[in-house]
């Protein structure tokens, strides 16, 4: 997805590579099976949802057994759990790559958000009914809640330290506390646009795209930054 926003400035060919997200090796051929289960099981989330999710669905497209599955998890809660594990690990290693001080050195708020916003909508729509899976939960069961809150906790924290080292360009009397307040209604839009839906009657009519360059004016404006004359429209 493209950067929402035209910047006055140029930015480094090194920071207009794509972010992307990582996926951190997994070699040992012991877990073959657990990981076609657990590809089988996400693929089935998205599909339709999880608690539709059979166990007979999950091990026939993971071309495995019951047995297989009840060996290693002993019920779909543990599942659960296991998927999310797996989910923050890959999650947590992303953002240390597209959220590396290194990577936007010479990078402005505007460069920073213009890129980060519409990998967050693309990231939420590509597993969307995995991460509502694990909000769900959240809500039922206060440590699982825990744990799930952690890696916005996590990701918001990284981007906090990019965009707080960049003070000078917030006109906010308190630099810090904008930062974190604005992080938090902007995943709290992102959950509610993109992953439950509670606003698309309202803004159906926006695009992705749109909906990253509102987000930006909203943000932008509530930090105190200027905001860019250029936008492109998709």
């Amino acid at each position: 997805m493209s950067n929402p926003f035209e910047t006055h400035q140029a930015v480094p060919p090194a920071l207009r590579a794509p972010l992307q997200w990582v996926k951190p090796p997994r070699q040992a051929r012991s877990q073959e099976t657990l990981v076609r289960i657990l590809d089988a099981a996400e693929s089935l989330v998205a599909d339709k949802g999880f608690e539709d999710a059979s166990v007979a669905e999950i091990v026939r497209r993971a071309e495995s057994s019951v047995g297989a599955f009840y060996s290693r998890f002993g019920d779909k809660d543990t599942l659960l759990h296991t998927l999310y594990e797996r989910y923050y690990e890959e999650a947590t290693a992303t953002a240390d790559a597209a959220l590396d001080p290194q990577r936007w050195e010479g990078a402005g708020t505007v460069d920073i958000l213009g890129a980060v916003i519409p990998f967050l909508i693309q990231t939420f729509r590509d597993r969307k009914g995995l991460v509502r899976a694990f909000m769900v939960k959240g809500r039922s069961d206060p440590s699982f809640g825990q744990r799930e809150q952690r890696l916005s906790r996590y990701v918001a924290g990284k981007l906090s330290v990019l965009l707080i080292d960049r003070r000078e360009q917030i006109s906010h009397p308190d630099p810090v506390l904008a930062t974190e307040f604005g992080l938090h209604l902007i995943f709290g839009s992102l959950e509610r646009t993109v992953l439950f839906d509670e606003l698309a009657q309202a803004f159906s009519h926006l695009s992705d795209a749109d909906l990253a360059r509102e987000m930006m004016r909203a943000f932008l404006g509530y930090l105190g930054c200027p905001l860019p004359e250029t936008t492109t429209q998709e």
